[in-house]
């Protein structure tokens, strides 16, 4: 039995009119992967998006003084929103309560689990990956509207070429290597630091569902992996 971890990006749950129908093809991909399987499980940990963000926004023109916690916690209720909607989408396959402490899950009931934000500090990333250490995974499938990583910022540079292997140290140099509420850093990079600590592989696969099922069959894929040192 495998475990995969996906972490989905608050920006793929929020498609305004088309919401609903990405999110259909994203169960039906990740249950049709799990039955051709033999027992294998997936997490689902589910973040922020626009909806963080413009509360966040919100949040900083109404206060005198706005502080980095109070943004984080303003996140993580926008996460634990996106959370609920996929808990119930998974139902009857996901029958656990929404987790938002990955630190304190005793086990595993049913095919699929779905977490959000726990603490401030850091993104639902950084929840990915110590769900994926808590339960052995050592892979976590980062699906968003970046595809790929790139040698550059492709909006700037014209010869910018998307890369199919970085190493944590070289995605470390190519963000700034701060956490701050509401980035859009590709993974955030106390997540990054604790996934290199431990071994992990993180796929950026972008948003595609047919993608994203043959990362979870061991198909060949479209993507960046991110290994190493």
């Amino acid at each position: 039995m495998a475990v995969h971890v996906i972490d989905l990006s608050g920006s793929l749950i929020e498609r305004e009119s088309t919401a609903a129908a990405y999110l259909d093809r994203f169960r039906s991909a990740v249950l049709e992967a799990l039955r051709a399987s033999a027992g294998d499980k997936a997490i689902v940990v589910t973040g922020g998006g626009d909806l963080a963000r413009d509360y966040q926004a919100a949040y900083r023109r109404l206060a005198a003084a706005p502080s980095d916690e109070a943004q984080d916690w303003i996140g993580i209720a926008a996460t634990r929103l996106h959370g609920e909607l996929l808990r119930h989408a998974f139902s009857p396959d996901c029958c656990a309560p929404l987790i938002t402490d990955p630190t304190a899950v005793p086990a595993f009931p049913g095919r699929v689990m779905v977490a959000a934000g726990w603490k401030p500090g850091f993104s639902t990333d950084y929840d990915a990956v110590l769900l994926a250490q808590r339960f052995g995974a050592g892979t976590v499938i980062k699906m968003s509207n970046v595809a790929m990583v790139y040698s550059s910022d492709p909006r700037l540079d014209a010869g910018a070429r998307p890369l199919t292997h970085v190493t944590w140290s070289e995605l470390a140099r190519m963000s700034d290597g701060e956490w701050q509420p509401g980035s859009r850093l590709p993974f955030d990079p106390v997540a990054a630091r604790a996934a290199c600590r431990h071994g992990m592989t993180v796929v950026f696969t972008g948003s595609d569902t047919g993608n994203l099922r043959s990362i979870l069959e061991g198909r060949p894929y479209r993507g960046t992996a991110i290994t190493g040192g």
